[in-house]
């Protein structure tokens, strides 16, 4: 299947966007697709062939996964390709527009269980709430 391509623009410098998308006590504060979801937390070691794991979880606790995966490579405020447990990859770039604005691509590896429609709409809704939150802090 085809990756699929998502992509948003930040007001906002790229090391200040780079800083809130790899920080743990960040991520914990954007990263779910709605209201109903949770992060409550994050580890990530930042380095080729490290780890980071997010937990993901609806508040109510009836469903929750760990989302786990491993750098392959880093480029420190240009992008970051790593893969899931199981085997897709994923690929984000931070190109800086001008001082105060910044553009975020992701192209991911679609799994099989769901229509790439609703896949692209979950990632989508995450990076969006990551925009309000590089924004609103």
């Amino acid at each position: 299947m085809e990756p699929i391509k998502i992509d948003i623009t930040i007001l906002a410098p790229v090391r200040k966007v780079w800083d809130y998308f790899n920080g743990p006590e960040h991520i914990t504060q954007w990263n779910f697709a709605s209201d109903t979801w949770e992060c409550p937390s994050a580890e990530v070691d930042l380095k080729e062939g490290g780890k980071f794991t997010s937990r993901m979880q609806a508040k109510d606790g009836s469903f929750g996964f760990d989302f786990v995966g491993i750098y392959d490579e880093i480029i420190p405020e240009k992008s970051i390709s790593y893969h899931m447990e199981d085997q897709r990859k994923v690929k984000v770039i931070f190109d800086k527009i001008d001082e105060n604005t910044t553009k975020v691509t992701e192209i991911f590896d679609p799994e099989k269980q769901n229509p790439v429609e609703m896949q692209r709409d979950g990632w989508y809704a995450i990076l969006n709430n990551f925009h309000k939150y590089v924004e609103n802090n």
